[in-house]
C-alpha cells in the first residue's frame, strides 16, 4: 500500500534508538524527511547514519532534552530552518522513574510532568499554527498501555501518561475542522535495547540463556512475543497518511493481547 507520505515532514522526538528510532526508521523507508532528537549526540549521530544508510531519506538530528523548553524552542526552530515546516509530529518520550507512590518524592512528580505532559504541550504549540495555515497536519502521541492497564511500580506513568488521553481528544476536537488530525498509541511490551539489557542481567544472575528469559516474560502475552520496535512504526505511518483521515481522537492500543479489559 502507497500511504502517500514521499516529501512530508516528520518530527520524531526522544528517537535515537528504542521506540522512536523504529518509528523514524519506518517513516524514512516511506519517503519521509525525518527530524530525529535526543540528548546524547553520539547516539543521534549513529542514528542518523542507520536510518540514511537504509533509505536514503534526508535526515536531520538535533540534540534537545524535552524537559528543557529551550531546547524544544531550538528544536522546532532548528527542523523549520532546515525543512521549511513539520506535516507530522510525533511525540515519543523516555520512561519516568518507576516507584510506587510512597516512594516518589515531589521533585520525582514534577520532573514526570514535564517530561511525560508539557514537552508534549511546548511541541504542540510550536508545530500546530503552521499546520491549521496549510489545513493540513498529523499530531501522534506515543504513551504507554498503562493508560490501560496500570503497573503497579510505575505509579508516574499510570497517572502522568494519562493526561495524554484528554489532550488528543481535545486536540481532535479543536483541529480537526482544520485538516489535522490527533491520536495516541498505548503500546505494550516492545523489544529494545534496554529489555534486552535487562534480560541478559537476569539470565546472567539464573544461570540461564538470554531467550529463556524472554519466553518467560512473554507468556502473559496471547501473542507469544514482544512486539518491535517497526512495529510501532507501522501503526505510525498508517496515522500519518490520509488512509487514516478519519481515525482523529482516538488512543489505539498495541500490545500483542495483553491487555484484558474489554473497553
Amino acid at each position: 500500500m502507497d500511504l502517500g507520505l514521499k516529501g512530508k515532514v516528520a518530527l520524531v522526538t526522544a528517537s535515537s534508538r528504542g521506540i522512536g528510532l523504529g518509528i523514524a526508521r519506518v517513516l524514512a523507508q516511506e519517503g519521509v524527511k525525518v527530524v530525529i532528537s535526543a540528548r546524547r549526540e553520539d547516539e543521534l549521530a549513529k542514528a542518523r547514519e542507520t536510518i540514511v544508510k537504509e533509505s536514503g531519506a534526508e535526515v536531520l538530528a538535533v540534540r534537545a532534552d524535552l524537559t528543557v523548553k529551550d531546547d524544544v524552542d531550538k528544536l522546532v526552530k532548528e527542523a523549520m530552518s532546515t525543512f521549511g515546516n513539520i506535516d507530522i509530529l510525533v511525540f515519543n518520550a523516555g520512561p519516568p522513574k518507576p516507584g510506587t507512590f510512597s516512594q516518589l518524592s515531589e521533585d520525582d512528580w514534577e520532573y514526570a510532568t514535564r517530561l511525560l505532559l508539557l514537552s508534549a504541550v511546548w511541541l504542540t504549540k510550536r508545530v500546530v499554527n503552521n499546520m491549521v495555515s496549510r489545513g493540513w497536519g498529523r499530531l501522534i502521541y506515543v504513551t504507554s498501555l498503562t493508560l490501560r492497564q496500570p503497573i503497579p511500580n510505575l505509579v508516574l506513568s499510570n497517572t502522568v501518561r494519562l493526561s495524554l488521553a484528554g489532550l488528543v481528544k481535545s486536540l481532535a476536537v479543536e483541529y480537526g475542522p482544520y485538516g489535522i488530525t490527533a491520536n495516541g498509541i498505548m503500546q505494550g511490551y516492545i523489544m529494545t535495547e534496554r529489555i534486552n539489557q535487562l534480560a541478559q542481567e537476569e539470565a546472567r544472575a539464573r544461570g540461564v540463556s538470554v531467550d529463556e528469559v524472554i519466553k518467560a516474560w512473554s507468556k502473559e502475552i496471547p501473542a507469544g512475543r514482544y512486539g518491535r520496535p517497526e512495529e510501532i512504526g507501522y501503526l505510525v505511518a498508517f496515522l500519518a497518511s490520509d488512509k487514516a483521515a478519519y481515525i482523529n481522537g482516538s488512543m489505539i492500543l498495541i500490545d500483542g493481547g495483553y491487555v484484558r479489559c474489554v473497553f
